[in-house]
């Protein structure tokens, strides 16, 4: 079943609809403060992790908006497919163009965006990795929203920081 063939087509509640505006806030952050890096700096590790900002954003990408979205809310059987082959998000092929990465992100979140606006903030998930996860710790829409908010938040601040440390441009700083 697609994405498409498991949505409702009643619009989003008020509720919804704020936490949209939030989860959309936090999008404009990760993708903001990247703005202005080229590709050599967007692949620079700047922590002892070793991690770099393209792998995260890659990582939102497919391990938070494609994965709580498409997956676990819609069900969507051939992500979940994808989603089980045990690929490593964080990796970025050396070979793939950065602005591939941001737009992959960009798409994820539309089309995250159309699973949300479908589905009642109560709505039960279709899908749940008990391998990954165990019993069910969230159990609508409500609450991968607001799980799906926190997530992109801190990776955001992550983003602030490593983008500090790549060239000391700081988000949204008021002198």
């Amino acid at each position: 079943m697609t994405v498409t063939e498991n949505l409702s087509e009643a619009a989003p509640s008020s509720e919804v609809r704020a936490l949209l505006r939030v989860l959309d806030g936090q999008r404009r952050h990760v993708l903001g403060i990247l703005d202005g890096l080229d590709g050599k700096d967007l692949r620079r590790p700047v922590l002892p992790s070793g991690w770099h900002c393209l792998g995260l954003v890659q990582h939102l990408a497919l391990d938070v908006e494609r994965f709580w979205f498409r997956a676990v809310l819609a069900g969507d059987e051939e992500v979940i497919r994808v989603l089980t082959s045990g690929d490593d998000a964080w990796k970025v092929a050396p070979e793939v163009p950065a602005i591939d990465v941001l737009d992959l992100y960009r798409r994820e979140a539309e089309l995250a965006d159309a699973v949300i606006t479908a589905t009642p903030a109560d709505a039960a998930l279709a899908w749940w990795p008990h391998d990954l996860f165990g019993e069910p710790h969230l159990h609508n829409l409500r609450d991968v929203l607001l799980h799906v908010i926190t997530e992109t938040a801190c990776h955001a601040g992550h983003l602030d920081a490593a983008r500090e440390l790549i060239d000391g441009h700081r988000w949204l700083v008021l002198a």
